[in-house]
């Protein structure tokens, strides 16, 4: 059976995520010390007791959500979920795909994506960049939006049909949420976030983080990696090195990259992370996908005896 696993970004985390699934499989708590240990901040005290504005920070919500991930797949296969045949993240959590997919180990996938995360927060004052999500507007008028204001803004995430997230400068994304809900978006949200991601903002960033790649040392992938900037499946280490640095600046095309798994036969997804964020993308990119969430114990268990 063709078996994908889906992980999700920034913005599924919350205090006190894994803690029932911890509280039985003692691996979840040793992976979070892990990683703790290899960033030298109390990683598993923050995500326990909070506070949430601490969790938020983009340096601490990388390496959290990644090792939730990382933590939640090796529970499943240690109780004998299936493995997966194709793997692909949502933004920050393509990281997490590489990782189970053996082309970062995971130490240095924690001290990766917290590095990155500093790297993006620099890059952009907190204040000065914004993302706002699109509902119920074709993409080519996003595009024409945001073209028509002044300033950077572009489409950050193309997340399903009739949900597009730009991002860009903060006075710039107001005004093309305005110019998307004169043009007839159902609804425009500004999302609370820290870090315009996917846009030119993130330019500064590039250098440093090609830096950081080169030093990890990347391996090729044992399973195809759907990656977001190109939303192709790939295994070569070369390729997903390149495709990470355009990641940076270019948009996730989630919904493309659904549809490259769905053409290649897979139709059978767990999203391996807190919260369902993607199975709720993967619902309305095609109702008839089968995604089992598993970021809790009673959904992991329930998943389980659905494998």
């Amino acid at each position: 059976m063709s078996l994908g696993f889906l992980f999700p970004g920034q913005g599924a985390q919350t205090v006190g995520m894994l803690d029932d699934i911890g509280a039985v499989e003692a691996s979840v708590g040793e992976r979070f010390g892990e990683a703790s240990d290899a960033i030298g901040i109390d990683l598993s005290a923050i995500v326990r007791e909070g506070p949430a504005e601490d969790l938020n920070r983009t340096e601490i919500t990388q390496p959290a959500m990644l090792t939730a991930s990382i933590a939640l797949h090796e529970v499943w296969t240690a109780r004998g979920g299936a493995e997966p045949t194709v793997v692909a993240g949502h933004s920050l959590g393509e990281y997490s795909a590489l990782t189970v997919a053996g082309v970062l180990e995971f130490a240095d996938a924690v001290r990766l994506v917290h590095e990155r995360g500093k790297l993006m927060q620099a890059a952009v004052p907190e204040g000065q960049g914004a993302m706002a999500a699109i509902l119920g507007l074709d993409d080519d008028v996003i595009a024409e939006c945001c073209a028509s204001v002044d300033g950077v803004v572009s489409s950050a995430n193309f997340n399903s049909p009739g949900q597009v997230v730009i991002a860009g400068a903060a006075d710039a994304v107001a005004a093309a949420t305005a110019a998307c809900q004169e043009a007839g978006a159902r609804r425009a949200v500004v999302l609370d976030v820290s870090v315009p991601s996917h846009c030119a903002l993130m330019e500064p960033a590039g250098a440093a983080l090609a830096d950081l790649l080169n030093d990890v040392g990347l391996k090729d992938a044992g399973i195809p990696v759907v990656q977001n900037y190109s939303a192709a499946a790939v295994t070569d280490r070369s390729t997903i090195r390149e495709n990470l640095l355009a990641q940076l600046v270019s948009p996730v095309r989630w919904a493309d990259s659904m549809a490259t798994m769905v053409a290649a036969g897979t139709r059978d997804f767990v999203e391996c992370g807190p919260g369902k964020v993607l199975a709720g993308l993967a619902k309305r990119i095609d109702r008839k996908l089968g995604v089992d969430s598993i970021g809790d114990l009673a959904s992991l268990e329930a998943a389980l005896a659905d494998d």
